[in-house]
């Protein structure tokens, strides 16, 4: 079993955020280069995204743990819950409204989608060293919180726990892999649409090994979000294979 090397320490948690931020706009501008795309109002959406990227996981998470448990708000931002679901769902608001004010019209999907898959696999390495790992693997292997770690994070001490932000930056980096390759097969809001679909998925389901508090009917409140969103996920994921199915149209 594997100790947890920096149990609630916001310093290496915001270090490892930052890289992955830091790839995913250096990412950006090589993909922005590679596809030869000019216009400046695309760096304008890189900074819409991820402004309202996180305003919306810090801002999102007020239901759950607002700032009344804090001295003040400013405390509260920095030292508060974060939410990836909600910083994605901040990032696309971003880039929308930063469409809106633009006037940009094309689609980005290639642009952003392994952008976001790379920044997510370095951020959750942040995770992986300092946060509660997940729930009990019934066995003699996974990472191992102290009482006093236990205690402060909330979760289970001296027993091998599911180290699930690892498995998440291994779905971030298949992930990662699986858009370069098909990023020339499919148009840029299918490849972006897929994604999305396809971590809801994984997320509903890692989180029953997430260790994240029952929110109603044993599913977290992560989960129970996926659920409300669902319907839209369905409907992108079936136009995308309408979309593949259309055949193209023959020139006159």
């Amino acid at each position: 079993m594997i100790a947890l090397p920096y149990p609630g320490n916001d310093l290496v948690h915001g270090l490892w955020v930052g890289l992955g931020l830091l790839a995913a706009l250096i990412w950006y501008g090589l993909e922005k280069r590679r596809l030869r795309l000019r216009d400046d109002r695309l760096w304008v959406l890189a900074g819409m995204a991820v402004a309202f990227g996180a305003i919306g996981a810090r801002v999102l998470t007020w239901p759950q743990a607002g700032p009344s448990g804090y001295p003040s708000l400013a405390q509260w931002w920095v030292e508060g819950n974060r939410s990836i679901l909600a910083g994605l769902v901040g990032a696309w608001f971003g880039v929308w409204l930063g469409k809106r004010l633009t006037g940009y019209r094309a689609d980005t999907g290639e642009l952003f989608a392994p952008a976001v898959a790379l920044a997510v696999a370095i951020g959750r390495v942040g995770c992986l060293l300092t946060e509660n790992p997940g729930t009990s693997t019934g066995g003699d292997w996974g990472m191992v919180l102290t009482p006093e770690q236990a205690l402060r994070l909330g979760g289970v001490a001296d027993v091998g726990l599911h180290p699930s932000f690892a498995y998440e930056i291994a779905f971030q980096l298949v992930a990662f892999v699986l858009l370069l390759r098909w990023r020339a097969r499919l148009a840029p809001g299918a490849l972006f649409r897929l994604y999305v679909a396809a971590y809801a998925l994984f997320r509903f389901s890692v989180e029953f090994v997430r260790g994240n508090h029952e929110l109603w009917l044993g599913l977290s409140g992560p989960q129970w979000f996926l659920l409300a969103v669902s319907p839209l996920l369905i409907r992108s994921v079936v136009r995308v294979v309408r979309s593949a199915r259309r055949p193209a149209a023959t020139p006159a």
